[in-house]
């Protein structure tokens, strides 16, 4: 198995793509909650400083402030720690951005539990849970730079409220760099017949891995990166019951109410298969490096290897 090239962190192509933005168009705004060096929005900042506005740790007020700013026909981006705006935030969110149905972009960093160090409090296992709860937003988590790219672009183009998390260390690559994207259009990165992976985040890397070693096992994986949560793929769901009969959902959060809660739910009503769910358990996590609390809440390729064993175990 080859390891595959390490690229940047999504948080610093979210600070690339935020410049490209504000070239494009004027009406485009940024407010981050005094966490602007982390979040990637400081360069943003820099360049256009009469477009950027920090609330300080006040993340419901900012919530509120770009709820304003898009009734005048501004492009709000409200950035902040995942854990930090989804859960001191989802108030506003639900009253001021979702409920009224305005064109809000909510782009969080430092999700999941990969920020290491910095301690539980600061990580966020419930965030994409809470995010999808929210009626008419939509979801996204972007496995590497590439995928960032698009799919902050992409809500940027659209009207309407969206939630995109980025993470905080770098990520290997898994795109090219002309990949296509659609939002809730899930990209299957590799056949198989045997069962399938659906995993987002920096867990599409980890499923790649899995896949590359149950091959020689004589177990065919088929891997699909469904970096929108909502709107779901659900026809990718549905063709990858149909097609190998037993499903492995891999993400870097809650196992309820994320991911695979929501495959879970497509799968129910098209093709019910065994499911297997990689992600965190009903917990919090620990302090560590990323890579041993990835591995302490069984977050990399082994474990959805094991996962994938047991699951093919389960068809009939």
């Amino acid at each position: 198995m080859n390891p595959r090239p390490m690229g940047e962190a999504t948080r610093d192509t979210y600070g690339k793509v935020l410049l490209e933005l504000g070239a494009a168009s004027p009406d485009v705004v940024v407010l981050d909650a005094d966490l602007s060096g982390s979040t990637r929005t400081a360069k943003f900042a820099e360049k256009y400083p009469d477009r950027f506005f920090n609330f300080g740790i006040a993340e419901a007020n900012m919530v509120g402030a770009a709820a304003g700013l898009a009734l005048t026909g501004k492009v709000p981006f409200i950035s902040s720690f995942a854990v930090f705006l989804m859960c001191k935030g989802l108030d506003q969110l639900r009253q001021s951005v979702a409920y009224p149905g305005l064109n809000v972009k909510v782009v969080t960093s430092h999700g999941g539990i990969s920020i290491g160090e910095d301690g539980p409090s600061q990580m966020s296992v419930e965030d994409v849970a809470l995010a999808c709860s929210l009626p008419g937003f939509v979801v996204c988590v972007p496995a590497d730079q590439v995928a960032a790219k698009a799919l902050l672009h992409s809500v940027a183009a659209m009207s309407g409220a969206a939630y995109v998390r980025v993470g905080r260390p770098k990520v290997p690559i898994v795109y090219a760099d002309d990949a296509k994207f659609s939002l809730g259009k899930a990209n299957q990165l590799r056949d198989g017949s045997d069962a399938t992976v659906i995993a987002n985040g920096l867990q599409v890397a980890e499923a790649l891995d899995a896949a590359d070693i149950l091959e020689p096992r004589g177990i065919s994986v088929r891997v699909i990166d469904m970096h929108t949560v909502k709107p779901l793929d659900i026809d990718a769901v549905a063709a990858a019951a149909r097609d190998t009969g037993a499903i492995v959902t891999a993400e870097e959060h809650s196992v309820i109410g994320g991911l695979g809660s929501m495959v879970a739910q497509a799968a129910a009503v098209t093709r019910p298969v065994p499911i297997e769910f990689v992600g965190i358990q009903d917990t919090y996590a620990e302090s560590g490096t990323p890579r041993e609390l990835l591995e302490r809440y069984g977050l990399v390729a082994a474990d959805i290897v094991r996962a994938v064993e047991k699951v093919i175990a389960r068809k009939a």
